[in-house]
């Protein structure tokens, strides 16, 4: 279980990071799965001789695939003490840096950039993440996330 700080310790982390992930393996079984729930059946995903013959050399994971990885990872991170509920309020910016081959092992590294509250029992925190590429230099993807938690109350 994911250790949860109170919401002062937590708000005083803003500007720090709050923690990296565990590393995960993105398989050709994920992959095609996720082609399949999202219709994207592009030969670059699913069909490995065709992605050999492409500069990536194998198939990649769909940009979005490594975006939704994103809740796995935050769930690795601090939690708020009395959080009724969190829900993902999107994003004010995404970059798809590097593609992700079949087999590459990601991480996601996490910085509260902002915490603010909303109204009374709601805040909104802006977090940073880049999702590292084992291996690599350059990341998969940076991102800047916006999620609200919900306090007590109804």
């Amino acid at each position: 279980m994911t250790k949860t700080l109170t919401r002062a310790a937590f708000e005083a982390l803003e500007g720090q990071p709050i923690g990296t992930s565990d590393w995960m393996t993105v398989s050709q079984g994920q992959i095609d799965t996720f082609a399949d729930c999202t219709h994207d059946h592009q030969f670059i995903h699913i069909d490995p001789e065709r992605a050999a013959q492409t500069p990536f050399g194998s198939t990649i994971a769909h940009g979005f695939l490594t975006l939704s990885l994103l809740s796995a990872m935050a769930y690795q991170m601090p939690g708020i003490d009395g959080t009724v509920m969190a829900v993902n309020y999107g994003f004010n910016k995404v970059r798809f840096v590097s593609p992700v081959k079949v087999g590459a092992r990601i991480r996601g590294h996490f910085t509260l950039q902002k915490f603010e509250e909303i109204r009374p029992g709601e805040i909104q925190t802006t977090i940073a993440v880049t999702v590292e590429i084992e291996g690599q230099d350059k990341p998969a993807l940076v991102a800047e996330w916006l999620g609200r938690r919900y306090f007590g109350g109804k």
